[in-house]
């Protein structure tokens, strides 16, 4: 199915949400779809619906663009239909200070992914049972993949020279482990 073609199975079903066919390079693999922030929940439950059964969550991630853009944040969800063997993505724009309804009341496997995009992003799940930090330290300030985390990490670039052995080492080398395995307990049979 198309972007289009899902969009018009899902509209009736959420009567009021806008909904925007998006174009992306995969887009006769997995269609993108942009959701309404308020609508997600809702146009979920809809992708789950006959027809569609779109009844596996597969991912969730977030792009932060820039932070002076608005939205700031794109959350990208990934959902598939093993009966059909087809899938379908679904973005939601987010501003800086946005939050979002959890979805783990339909997707359970949700509940891990959605921690690590708090974690990693600083976006609120509305409703989620555990929103806690999964990678980061409790302690740790901050969102390290947002656009404007300070990255204070200077180092200057490292160049090694190959290790060069002549023919006589190489064949020491050889002999000598060739002695070890025999000679060791787990060598001998």
């Amino acid at each position: 199915m198309t972007a289009e073609q899902i969009i018009a199975a899902i509209a009736p079903a959420v009567p009021g949400a806008t909904y925007e066919a998006l174009a992306s390079a995969d887009a006769a693999v997995t269609p993108t779809i942009l959701v309404p922030r308020e609508q997600l929940v809702a146009t979920c439950r809809a992708l789950q619906g006959p027809g569609l059964e779109y009844v596996a969550f597969s991912d969730v991630t977030a792009v932060d663009f820039h932070p002076n853009r608005i939205p700031r944040f794109d959350l990208v969800y990934h959902f598939v239909s093993p009966h059909r063997r087809a899938r379908v993505r679904v973005k939601v724009r987010l501003n800086n200070d946005d939050s979002i309804d959890t979805l783990t009341t339909l997707y359970p496997g949700a509940n891990w992914p959605e921690r690590e995009v708090y974690d990693l992003f600083g976006i609120v799940f509305d409703g989620h049972q555990d929103l806690r930090r999964l990678m980061m330290p409790e302690d740790w300030e901050g969102y390290p993949l947002r656009k404007d985390y300070p990255v204070q990490l200077r180092k200057d670039a490292q160049t090694y020279m190959p290790l060069q052995v002549t023919e006589e080492e190489f064949k020491a080398n050889m002999e000598r482990d060739r002695y070890q395995r025999q000679t060791s307990p787990a060598g001998k049979k």
